[in-house]
């Protein structure tokens, strides 16, 4: 009687065991990758929107220049008056 005790006791332990590495895995190891996982995707999102945001910043800066030119240079032939050379 007390050998199937102590194969009882054995399966028990053997199963906290078993209960304890399982736990140790999951809240050791899978959950820190899982939330760093999900950390580096945000952060990476957030990079991408801001290049593309900088992107349109620089497209707005580069076509406000060359709307400039073009009203400029029509004011500047509107304005010129020739000169002839007196000898």
């Amino acid at each position: 009687m007390s050998g199937f005790i102590f194969t009882g006791m054995i399966k028990v332990l053997g199963y906290i065991l078993l209960f304890y590495i399982l736990y140790k895995i999951i809240f050791d190891f899978i959950l820190p990758v899982s939330r760093a996982t999900s950390q580096v995707k945000d952060k990476i999102r957030e990079m991408q929107q801001a290049q593309e945001q900088q992107a349109r910043q620089q497209q707005q800066q580069a076509s406000a220049p060359q709307e400039q030119t073009k009203q400029s240079s029509a004011t500047k032939d509107s304005d010129y008056i020739e000169f002839e050379e007196l000898k």
